[in-house]
C-alpha cells in the first residue's frame, strides 16, 4: 500500500501529529476539521456558520488532491449538542448534492467548537 499526505495552508493546520489528508488505495481521507477560519483563527458562535466553515476547510484539503465534496462517499460528523442537528443539517445540505454521501452523526465532547467533520472521498480512476 502506498499513502501520500496532503497539506494546504487554506485549512487549519494540524494541532498534533496527524495529516490534513491522506490518499491511499483509491480513496482520500481527511482529518476532522473544526470551524476555525484558516487565515484568522476566528470561529462563529452559530452552528450553521460553523458547519459552513468546516465544509470550506474540508473542501480546501480535497482541492489539494483535485477533489470536491461531490467525490465524497462518507462523512462523519461530531456535534457538541445533538439539539443543533436541524440547523447543522440545513447548512450541510448547501454543500452536497445527490447522491449524498453516507453519514454518521454523533454527539461528542468538543473543545470549544460546535461541529467537526471528516470525510472519505473516492479518487476518480482514469
Amino acid at each position: 500500500m502506498s499513502k501520500t499526505a496532503v497539506h494546504t495552508t487554506n485549512a487549519p493546520q494540524p494541532a498534533g501529529p496527524y495529516s490534513q489528508g491522506i490518499s491511499a488505495n483509491g480513496f482520500f481521507y481527511t482529518a476532522g476539521f473544526g470551524p476555525q477560519d484558516p487565515a484568522t483563527g476566528e470561529k462563529s458562535d452559530d452552528v450553521r456558520e460553523q458547519t459552513r466553515q468546516v465544509l470550506r476547510n474540508v473542501s480546501a484539503v480535497l482541492a489539494e488532491q483535485g477533489l470536491t465534496l461531490d467525490d465524497c462517499v462518507k462523512t462523519t460528523v461530531h456535534l457538541a449538542d445533538l439539539a443543533d442537528f436541524a440547523e447543522f443539517n440545513e447548512a450541510y445540505k448547501e454543500f452536497f448534492s445527490e447522491p449524498y454521501p453516507v453519514r454518521t452523526t454523533v454527539g461528542s465532547q468538543l473543545a470549544n467548537i460546535l461541529v467537526e467533520i471528516d470525510v472519505v472521498a473516492a479518487i476518480p480512476q482514469g
